[in-house]
C-alpha cells in the first residue's frame, strides 16, 4: 500500500495495525531526510525478528506522511506490502 495509492492512514492507525516497533530511527520532525530503495524518509520503524537481531519489516514515514509498510529481503532489499488487516 502506497501512500498515493489510498487515502494516507494517520501514526495511531498503523501503530494498532502492526504493532509496537522494535527500534525507531528519526523523527517526523527530524528535517534530515534518509533515502532507501528510491523512497525518502525522516522517520523509519523497525521490526525484528522475534528474538533476534534481523529486520523483518520496516514502516517509513516523511513527516507525518505514511510512506509505507517495507518487507526487508535476505539480500537486504525492500519489498512494499499492505497493511495487515485485523
Amino acid at each position: 500500500m502506497s501512500a498515493a495509492s489510498q487515502r494516507s492512514p494517520d501514526r495511531a492507525t498503523v501503530w494498532r495495525m502492526v504493532g509496537a516497533p522494535t527500534d525507531q530511527v528519526g523523527s517526523v520532525n527530524e528535517p534530515r531526510t534518509h533515502e532507501t530503495h528510491g523512497v525518502k524518509w525522516n522517520e523509519q520503524w523497525v521490526y525484528r525478528v522475534e528474538g533476534g537481531q534481523e529486520i523483518e519489516r520496516v514502516v517509513l514515514w516523511h513527516r507525518y506522511d505514511f510512506l509505507g509498510v517495507f518487507r526487508v529481503l535476505h539480500d537486504g532489499s525492500f519489498e512494499p506490502e499492505p497493511l495487515p488487516t485485523k
